[in-house]
């Protein structure tokens, strides 16, 4: 978190404590291990963390929170994750309607999204469903790489993967380069980091667009 640690102390001034979800624990490493990691760190921006596997009913422990931070992994056992706790409509109403500030990386980005078949994980588990919280009405791949003009590989880039996408669907999908991060605040969206964003829309040309470029274009989207 070294290179946003002052978005993340913005965005949630005001607060004292958090509530952390640890599902998608990368690595397979416990929740309480995951949960360990981002404490310590955001202790050093006096900010306190609890993992919502501490506590006996998690959809009830969201009304003990007005921040809410959603750390990466696995999507797929993140998503399966949040269904089975019935948590994705009560972060939902609890983030639109003003009560609890969103963050999340990785996965955590990608269970904000419209769905999460633009993630870069592999379905190690099954959810009972694709659709995510919906917090923007568009997909992020995060970690976007572009291609690498030089490398052997045979595979698909990511951007033949976006495109086949929009072959089954016509959400708008942007590829979020490291180092990045989208803001929404006060309904305005914003590209934070020194990185362009690649915007991937059915049936157009893709747009590399720059932290300055306006992104409100976004929420009007499929």
């Amino acid at each position: 978190m070294d290179y946003c640690i002052e978005e993340v102390k913005a965005h949630f001034k005001g607060l004292q404590e958090i509530l952390f979800i640890p599902y998608a624990r990368p690595s397979g490493i416990s929740l309480d291990e995951y949960t360990r990691i981002v404490r310590e760190r955001l202790d050093k921006i006096n900010l306190k963390v609890k993992g919502i596997h501490e506590f006996e009913n998690p959809l009830k422990a969201l009304d003990d929170f007005s921040g809410i931070y959603i750390g990466g992994g696995n999507t797929f056992l993140l998503i399966k994750s949040l269904y089975e706790n019935e948590l994705m409509q009560g972060i939902r109403d609890r983030v639109e309607d003003g009560r609890m500030k969103y963050m999340g990386s990785s996965a955590g980005t990608n269970v904000a999204c419209k769905t999460v078949n633009n993630t870069n994980d592999m379905p190690i588990v099954y959810p009972p469903s694709f659709e995510g919280l919906s917090l923007v009405p568009f997909n992020i791949n995060p970690h976007y790489l572009d291609p690498d003009p030089t490398s052997k590989h045979k595979g698909e880039t990511r951007e033949t993967r976006i495109n086949e996408f929009h072959f089954q669907s016509p959400i708008t999908v942007v590829g979020l380069r490291e180092g990045s991060w989208f803001k929404l605040k006060d309904g305005d969206l914003s590209l934070g980091g020194n990185h362009s964003a690649r915007v991937f829309r059915a049936g157009q040309d893709t747009t590399e667009m720059s932290p300055e470029a306006d992104f409100n274009f976004l929420m009007e989207s499929a």
